[in-house]
């Protein structure tokens, strides 16, 4: 089979290590170049490709001259969220002049920091006629994508259809400085990770043999709170120090807690809900959990109860890392271990799946019309939140809806003050 050439943009993620490790996993591509603003970090993250066998990638720091590399056949759009339209646009328009020779686009969640921005990204790629895959990795994680397939087939066919999904996201905060700052990002860790929540239990609850798109979305209903990165002062200066005062949330603040509660009518006329929860405040590291409940049946994924668990006594010193769990905070203690993250989060799945749909020219099961929809969820939540009230999905206004937090005009008060 032909091995798809890969681009990438964004070298500065693409760089970490840990996601590279991803590629290892997946056949039938070779990474042939990256591009970055910064010639230094492209640079690096060539070096590291060929470290771990991953191909021998050129160097760019104008996306337009990649896109148009002969050995170019897809490009995977890794820049931080107010990067992307611009990136995207300069792709397109190589394409479209017929300069470019490329299969498809794919591109990190969220779609878009709002429903205009990601309405604009989505009618770039179709216009350009390419393909186009949603990089949203749980739902490729194998735990979801086996129990999914256990209780669709084995459960819900004899006893009836999944009727509630509880899905959540946690960890202690981002790491580069951009995620924290809201402007930049389009929110705080409601728009960092519930996008992941919203899909994930839209995959679970939605008939296989439907499709998510039989999923109707009825009400939505949100809140957002600053507990610990806005409220106490102590991480207040912290966070400051962090991002190299870069983000100061005494001035404006971002929701580090959010949760969100979503009805859906299904194709046969039954309700099913999906409680959403994430965090910037949950200490331990990186914790996935879901949870799929039918009228007979239920299933339970903790990413931080592995089969493996180490015990490192004060005894044991040495440098600090996250070489057990992805955003580990502690060093000693009874800790869990994930033998192969990037396996169990699905990135290995997630790449591999993209790639094989485009040397097969199908379009990927998650493509940039999921993340429109999940950027509309979204939004609608932050709409929710600002209110204080159930909304009707989609509510009046939200193509063009920015949410406070966005614009810099929200303050970690707003939680407990009535509507």
């Amino acid at each position: 089979m032909k091995k798809l050439g890969i681009g990438f943009v964004g070298a500065g993620w693409v760089v970490n290590t840990f996601h590279m490790k991803a590629w290892r996993g997946v056949r039938h591509a070779d990474i042939t170049a990256v591009c970055d603003l910064v010639e230094e970090r492209a640079k690096s993250t060539s070096v590291l490709c060929r470290e771990l066998d991953l191909g021998d990638p050129r160097v760019y720091t104008d996306v337009s001259e990649m896109a148009v590399d002969p050995e170019v056949d897809a490009i995977w759009i890794t820049v931080p969220n107010f990067a992307r339209i611009p990136v995207v646009k300069a792709i397109t328009e190589e394409v479209t002049q017929g300069k470019a020779d490329l299969v498809g686009l794919v591109c990190e969640k969220p779609l878009g920091r709002n429903v205009r921005e990601a309405q604009e990204m989505f009618g770039m790629v179709e216009k350009a006629g390419l393909l186009h895959g949603y990089l949203e990795n749980q739902v490729f994680m194998p735990s979801i994508v086996k129990g999914r397939e256990i209780l669709w087939r084995r459960a819900a066919r004899s006893t009836g259809r999944p009727y509630l999904a509880r899905c959540s996201e946690e960890h202690g905060g981002p790491h580069e400085a951009w995620f924290w700052d809201a402007k930049r990002q389009g929110g705080g860790a409601l728009g960092d990770m519930m996008c992941h929540s919203i899909e994930s239990a839209r995959f679970l609850l939605a008939d296989p043999e439907e499709g998510r798109e039989a999923m109707i979305p009825k009400t939505v209903s949100a809140e957002i709170a600053s507990l610990k990165w806005g409220a106490i002062p102590k991480y207040i200066e912290k966070l400051r120090m962090m991002t190299n005062e870069q983000v100061d949330y005494s001035k404006n603040p971002a929701e580090d807690f959010g949760r969100a509660s979503i009805s859906y009518e299904t194709r046969d006329g039954l309700l099913a809900l999906s409680e959403l929860t994430t965090s910037w405040n949950f200490v331990p590291g990186e914790r996935l959990n879901f949870e799929l409940l039918g009228p007979e049946y239920y299933m339970q994924i903790d990413s931080l109860s592995p089969e493996m668990k180490i015990f490192l006594s004060r005894e044991v010193k040495g440098s600090t890392g996250e070489d057990m769990v992805e955003k580990q905070a502690a060093e000693q203690g009874f800790m869990p271990v994930l033998a192969d993250e990037t396996n169990t989060y699905g990135y290995v799945d997630e790449h591999r799946h993209m790639v094989d749909s485009f040397l097969k020219k199908e379009p990927p099961r998650e493509t940039w019309a999921d993340g429109l929809s999940v950027v509309k969820l979204l939004m609608t939540c932050y709409m929710s939140a600002e209110m204080k009230k159930t909304l009707k999905f989609p509510p009046n206004g939200l193509a063009d809806f920015v949410p406070k937090v966005a614009q810099g005009n929200w303050k970690a008060s707003d939680f407990t003050e009535t509507a």
